[in-house]
């Protein structure tokens, strides 16, 4: 009952929260299973010693057992961990992270409320499986955040300035999962957070230089095709400050003249989009 009311603070949706706290049993069920599973094959192994075929037999049948309780546990970690980015705090990163003036609508609500989940995670799911679920929050997170400053729509508008209180809000957000060293070890944020950090830079960039990579790079794609109109890129399966399509999409949000002539100019595009 006590994690019941915790899981209701900060949030929008009661329901949603007791629901987190579900699932994180329902990873304890599946590790039980998994451990149990083990301790039951040894037993019958040890009983069967007189018999090597049978042993293996029983062996092999409860391996796809356990990985069959491995999967669950890592569906249920990414089900936890995008869930909780991007429909219960849908209200504070989605409609709420640098809508309109960035200085006023940074990332500190997001984290508050962030913070209460991986409480509710730290002490419901068991520690042989806990840092696989905050591991996939923390994904989910750097994912919700770079999605905000690459597709956030025209409420969005980032200017080179603005780049100094993005950089300063990541580290943040990754400071979060690290906690002063009782989170999770700093190979495993570098590791995950290497996407973001990679685009990071393109908004501190200059808007003319981002317009040269992004030109010399869709020509590269196109060939000869882009000579007279440089087409669309498509959207790629991860972001990267050597895909055009990246490129494009800081140039969208970039708040400023030379950005708005180039997009007019090539696609018709509004300096937002």
């Amino acid at each position: 009952m006590a994690q019941r009311r915790k899981a209701h603070v900060g949030t929008t949706n009661g329901n949603s929260s007791i629901d987190i706290a579900q699932m994180s049993v329902r990873i304890n069920t599946m590790q039980r299973i998994r451990m149990e599973l083990g301790v039951l094959e040894k037993r019958i192994v040890a009983n069967l010693s007189s018999s090597n075929d049978i042993a293996n037999g029983v062996s092999l049948k409860f391996k796809l057992s356990s990985s069959a309780a491995v999967e669950g546990i890592h569906q249920l970690c990414e089900c936890i961990a995008y869930k909780i980015v991007f429909h219960d705090l849908s209200h504070v990163l989605w409609d709420g992270l640098y809508v309109g003036q960035v200085v006023s609508a940074r990332i500190e609500f997001f984290l508050q409320e962030l913070e209460q989940y991986l409480e509710i995670i730290s002490s419901t799911v068991h520690d042989k499986v806990r840092t696989r679920v905050i591991v996939e929050v923390m994904r989910a997170s750097f994912d919700g955040f770079l999605l905000v400053l690459l597709g956030g729509g025209p409420s969005r508008a980032f200017s080179l300035q603005d780049s100094v209180i993005i950089e300063e809000d990541f580290k943040f957000l990754s400071g979060l999962f690290w906690s002063n060293g009782d989170g999770l070890p700093t190979e495993l944020i570098e590791k995950h957070s290497a996407t973001v950090r990679g685009v990071l830079p393109l908004f501190s960039a200059d808007t003319e230089h981002i317009i040269q990579q992004f030109t010399q790079l869709t020509m590269e794609m196109y060939g000869s095709t882009a000579k007279s109109r440089l087409p669309l890129p498509p959207t790629a399966e991860q972001w990267s400050p050597t895909e055009p399509n990246t490129l494009l999409r800081v140039l969208c949000n970039r708040n400023d003249e030379a950005a708005a002539k180039f997009l007019k100019k090539n696609y018709n595009l509004p300096t937002k989009v």
